[in-house]
């Protein structure tokens, strides 16, 4: 062996592996179709829904959902990329953990006709749970803007906790948004209680 190969760094990215199909006591979230391309462009042609995003165009068509979906649907991802759907299998929204620049990131949506019924709580945490058992040692980065307390609160109550305030760009909005960034300790998520 030589000092070169003792040196080299080990390159390969952990994943958690398939996106996986959960169920919880309302919902399933599940790999995307390409048939959920009517539900998100519906969804995502909603300002009061995309303007909370930071990476969603306006306005949003179903060319952009297929070329999301064509993309997303395609195996490549280290990733996941979950539908959430009610029992019947309609597409309401997304909860996605994805790789950038190094670090594992949540992103979510929800059509709004679904809001304030708990579903993003239900749906971000069983995504959450999954991910830290198979990666129990990796921190979960995100952030919303600071307009969006409904979105922190439910972030604080999963256990996340505020790291910091930057401006981020959003497309929909199309100016720079003060931003609050939050992360997800190893051991830090905290779930509901059934009752």
């Amino acid at each position: 062996m030589n000092a070169l190969a003792l040196n080299r760094r080990d390159t390969r990215i952990l994943t958690p592996g398939p996106t996986p199909v959960m169920q919880t006591e309302r919902l399933t979230l599940r790999p995307h179709r390409l048939s959920d391309a009517d539900a998100m462009t519906e969804t995502l042609s909603d300002f009061a829904v995309t303007r909370m995003l930071a990476r969603v165009p306006t306005p949003y068509d179903r060319q952009d959902a297929l070329d999301w979906l064509v993309q997303h649907t395609a195996g490549l991802d280290t990733g996941w990329e979950l539908a959430v759907t009610e029992k019947d299998d309609v597409h309401i929204g997304m909860v996605g953990i994805d790789l950038r620049h190094g670090r594992w990131h949540l992103g979510y949506w929800l059509n709004r006709y679904y809001w304030r019924r708990g579903i993003m709580g239900e749906a971000v945490g069983a995504a959450l749970e999954r991910f830290a058992r198979r990666m129990p040692d990796v921190a979960v980065f995100s952030g919303i803007f600071a307009d969006n307390q409904a979105s922190l609160k439910m972030q604080q109550k999963l256990g996340f906790e505020i790291i910091g305030c930057s401006e981020v760009y959003s497309f929909a909005r199309n100016t720079m948004v003060p931003h609050i960034e939050t992360v997800l300790k190893p051991g830090a998520l905290r779930l509901p209680r059934a009752a």
